[in-house]
């Protein structure tokens, strides 16, 4: 076209193509109503007039080649393109995604009348126009049309509209509708996926008829899962990954065990029969089991297996142990693939490998959107501290809690809904075709490493027993399983499939199922011969028992001072804030005159001390970097452009990574990240803070069944920190107490240990002992309720020697206020603040304190059994033992402590209690009676003719 022919026609002329029905269908909006429109558009059309195009009964092309359309055919195309829009965006609504109901209206839902487009105008429009991405055969629009209803309504459904970035969702859009996110299965390969299918189905049935009633939470109804991790574990194998890890509750787990874990049947069947067969040896590169003494049933236990990956290469796949607290896992796992893929051999930030690991994550379909640890999880995903470059989740989908129904049990439309909020692509998929279950495996593998971002695969399926096998489903769900009951399985609708497209005979898939059988049976009978007694050792092994070793923890003066001086030498174009800058300085004269060390300094010198001497480091916590109570400062900030500078990462004698991160909002998600990261890297000191010590509450989950247990149920190792701000400063019933009670009721068997230490130098050295034992069998976590206004008391300040000779002691003396210990008549014993409030009330009183003498206790658990029954038998006047705290009587240590002071007291010296009295509330809500209570409990203890406490 010339410029001439160009500048006459109208400004209608020049639209084409499917923006010539938008622009048509915009002044049409226009006209109905002007201000709908926008202020520029609406001058343009008041310009123009209506559309004024030439009389073409389709379209005509110009010299150029554009297509310039008539009226009707624009309007056809701007209906088709909404047309397609819809059916990407709603197809799931009409998809065939249920395998027992389907669902309802759902053929109304995309009907061509609704957009004002006809089939006739349809196969005049090309294809390209509708759908860009299809296939070569797609030719015109009707066929683009019918293409997209395939692939956005059949067994398949897709949801990522909600994702934001128009990069990823034009990603997935090219991929799903071009067909080219997985290849078609080849014959071999339909054989082999039958064949898997057969022995998913076959496990279980045996498992039914063998033992009646037994619950094994059964898998059938949603048997792809077992290929879907096939071809997620070898895309990963594909990948070079070394590890995937997999986190499930029980629904499937033993079919899982037995099949992508190659648990043998018989170790199985063993479980079952409580037989003597020995389940600790390896099987197809299975590892242990179990090695527990407590042990835990077999729906719950993990399993590791190594899989030849490359000429010597293993790639290792490990089922994560797991309660009944079902999504609880979910970030233990996370844990585990972040430390997978991280190196912390070096000084620094650790690096991380997204390619090293991959994480699994199996949801039950009620407790996906019922339970608050999946949304903190999925929140985690694209944090700098704990993103893994994406996990993939399936939702195991039973369409049914335990007897539950789904408009019970969730708002929304599907189970999966809450991973919109963060922009999670989905796709459901029906769990009775199984060749579009492997597909959708494939996709969300090529999203994961493109993207390095979480993928959910929503696989819907049924449960065709009860929650467990001794349960009649039919008492509450009658219509549901009378339908589920005529209704043939993944197996015999596949083997039906290929026996219709000519790839194996009905026969032959028959034989499949019998072999199993045989197979099975064989394995049974090699357990089942062994009659003997299996005989159980519950107790701790002695490593256990005996306690932790005795391990020098001091460090060099010259040594203290040189890390000192690095830690504060910042580079010199970094300008931390004034105020900071003056407080840190300080620190340079800690160590002049005996010194004086406060507890942020002992933290700051033992960590550097600890990457000194090459054991990693890993903090986490709300507000860790700078801590709450501004004690910390670990990461500064340029007061101009608020750059960062972390001097434990440019530590230069540093022999190992350091890292620091500010958590979410969250307890139990992050607890969960951190236990997981420190099982699976047990080189590494790894430690989790809270904001006050009472949040602890919020992962109360993740102490009870991983943390305090997981070693006696699993044999699963933990040297994890837990620092918890404690202390009674008036704040109120919600930041005062670190609930050390709780901790205390499930302290047994040395499972962990509890302090509440009292000065610098104590933390320095429990911290260092925690990172010297690490990889030692008598490792064990470490919860310290560590202080809030004691931080900068110099009371709890240390000198010098106490860093260098000194070791963490499990009770520390005061100095006695009399000239002998014949003279001392009451000994309190004692933990925390409440020992500095005593000792400042005597130091401001002159009175005669001979009498008097106080114990801390600073290692609450494992008991210090010997050294307070020795201690006391060193003052022959004693007349009475007090128990002081501040915590009300229920809680804190009173209840845990006084059975094991009464098994070492001296014969005939009673012991009472001084503290506050029974309460609910953990405090004082008002300031004033705070310090009233204080005033008292300090008193009452140093009153010498007081006959008992409350």
């Amino acid at each position: 076209m010339s410029s001439k022919e160009h500048s006459q026609q109208t400004p209608w002329q020049r639209f084409y193509g499917p923006n010539l029905g938008v622009a048509v269908e915009l002044y049409e909006q226009y006209v109905a109503d002007p201000s709908t429109v926008d202020e520029k558009t609406r001058a343009r059309f008041e310009q123009w007039g209506p559309p004024v195009l030439e009389e073409r009964s389709s379209s005509v092309v110009t010299n150029e080649g554009d297509t310039l359309l008539g009226m009707d055919m624009a309007r056809a195309i701007a209906g088709a393109v909404k047309l397609a829009d819809f059916i990407r965006a709603k197809g799931h609504q009409a998809s065939d995604i249920q395998p027992i109901w389907k669902q309802a209206g759902s053929n109304d839902l995309l009907q061509y009348a609704r957009f004002q487009v006809t089939k006739e105008a349809l196969l005049q429009m090309p294809a390209q126009l509708i759908c860009p991405d299809a296939p070569a055969h797609i030719e015109n629009g009707l066929q683009a049309i019918e293409h997209l209803k395939d692939v956005y309504t059949k067994t398949t459904a897709f949801e990522f509209e909600h994702v934001q970035e128009e990069d990823e969702r034009n990603w997935l859009r090219r991929k799903v509708e071009s067909e080219t996110h997985a290849a078609p299965l080849t014959k071999e390969e339909k054989k082999m996926l039958l064949e898997r299918l057969t022995a998913v189905e076959g496990f279980e049935k045996f498992l039914h008829r063998t033992f009646v009633g037994q619950k094994r939470f059964s898998i059938e109804g949603v048997d792809a899962l077992v290929p879907m991790l096939d071809r997620a574990i070898g895309e990963a194998q594909n990948a070079n990954a070394a590890h995937v890890m997999i986190g499930m509750a029980h629904r499937g787990r033993l079919n899982v065990l037995a099949h992508n874990l190659g648990k043998p049947y018989k170790a199985i069947f063993s479980e079952f029969l409580q037989a003597t067969n020995e389940l600790k040896a390896p099987s197809e590169g299975l590892g242990e089991t179990y090695i527990g003494w407590t042990g835990d049933v077999k729906y719950h236990l993990g399993a590791d297996r190594q899989i030849k990956s490359g000429q010597s290469e293993h790639m290792v796949v490990s089922l994560a142990n797991n309660p009944s607290h079902l999504e609880f896992v979910s970030p233990i796992v996370e844990g585990y693939a972040r430390a997978a893929q991280e190196d912390r051999r070096e000084k620094g930030v650790p690096k991380q490998d997204e390619t090293k690991a991959m994480a699994i994550l199996i949801h039950g379909d009620a407790a996906f959107p019922g339970q608050g640890i999946v949304t903190e999880t999925l929140n985690l995903s694209r944090l700098a501290g704990y993103q893994t470059g994406g996990a993939l989740h399936i939702i195991a989908n039973n369409n049914i809690g335990y007897t539950t129904e789904t408009h019970d049990s969730r708002s929304t439309t599907y189970a999966s809904d809450p991973a919109k909020g963060f922009e999670i692509p989905i796709v459901h998929v029906n769990a009775d075709d199984p060749e579009a279950c492997l597909k959708a495996v494939a996709l969300a593998v090529a999203y994961r490493e493109t993207f390095k971002k979480d993928f959910l695969i929503d696989l819907i399926g049924y449960r065709r027993f009860g929650h467990n096998e001794g349960d009649e489903p039919a008492v509450t769900q009658p219509e549901l399983y009378t339908q589920i009951r005529k209704h043939p399985t993944a197996r015999s609708l596949y083997a039906e499939q290929l026996a219709q497209e000519g790839v194996l005979a009905k026969e032959e898939a028959d034989k499949l199922d019998s072999d199993m059988y045989t197979y099975l049976l064989e394995e049974y009978n090699k357990v089942a011969a062994d009659k003997s007694e299996k005989t159980y050792e519950l107790s701790p092994p002695d490593f256990i028992v005996n306690g932790l070793p005795k391990i020098k923890t001091g460090v060099l003066e010259e040594k203290l001072r040189a890390f000192n001086e690095q830690l504060l030498t910042w580079p010199e174009s970094f300008q931390p804030n004034q105020k900071l800058e003056r407080i840190l300085k300080r620190r340079l004269t800690a160590f002049d005159g005996g010194g004086s060390v406060d507890w942020g300094l002992a933290e700051v010198l033992a960590f550097a001390s600890i990457i000194h001497d090459g054991t990693p480091i890993r903090l986490s916590g709300q507000d860790t970097e700078r801590g709450t109570f501004a004690h910390r400062h670990l990461v500064l900030h340029d007061r101009n452009d608020g750059t960062q500078y972390v001097p434990l990462q440019s530590f230069s004698e540093a022999n190992a990574s350091f890292a620091v991160y500010n958590s979410p909002l969250s307890e139990q998600a992050c607890v969960g990240f951190e236990y997981g990261y420190n099982v699976f890297a047990k080189e590494t000191l790894v430690l989790w803070e809270a904001q006050f010590g009472d949040f602890v509450n919020g992962a109360q989950v993740m102490f009870d069944q991983w943390v305090s247990a997981g070693r006696a149920k699993w044999g699963q190792k933990s040297g994890l920190v837990i620092l918890l701000p404690h202390g009674y400063e008036g704040a109120g019933p919600e930041h005062s107490s670190g609930r050390v009670e709780r901790f205390l009721s499930s302290a047994a068997e040395n499972n962990w240990t509890v302090a509440n230490c009292t000065s610098a130098a104590q933390y320095f050295h429990l911290l260092r002992r925690q990172a010297m034992i690490l990889q030692k069998n008598t490792v064990r976590p470490l919860i310290v309720m560590t202080p809030k206004s004691l931080l900068r008391n110099q009371a709890i300040a240390s000198t010098t020697e106490q860093f260098v000779s000194g070791s963490f002691q499990p009770i520390l003396e005061e100095p006695l206020l009399g000239a002998s210990r014949e003279s001392v008549e009451r000994i309190i014993l004692c933990s925390g603040k409440v020992a500095v409030e005593l000792q400042d009330h005597i130091k401001k009183h002159e009175e005669n304190w001979d009498w008097l003498h106080i114990i801390r206790v600073e290692e609450l658990y494992p008991f210090p059994r010997r050294a307070i029954r020795e201690r006391l038998k060193e003052f022959p006047n004693l007349k009475e033992v007090k128990w002081v705290q501040e915590e009300p009587k229920n809680m804190g240590a009173w209840s845990f402590i006084e059975p094991r002071l009464l098994e070492v007291l001296p014969e005939a010296v009673p012991l009472s209690y001084i503290g506050r009295t029974y309460r609910s509330s953990p405090a004082e809500g008002a300031s004033n009676a705070h310090k009233a209570e204080q005033k008292r409990i300090v008193t009452e203890s140093l009153t010498r003719k007081n006959e008992g406490g409350r």
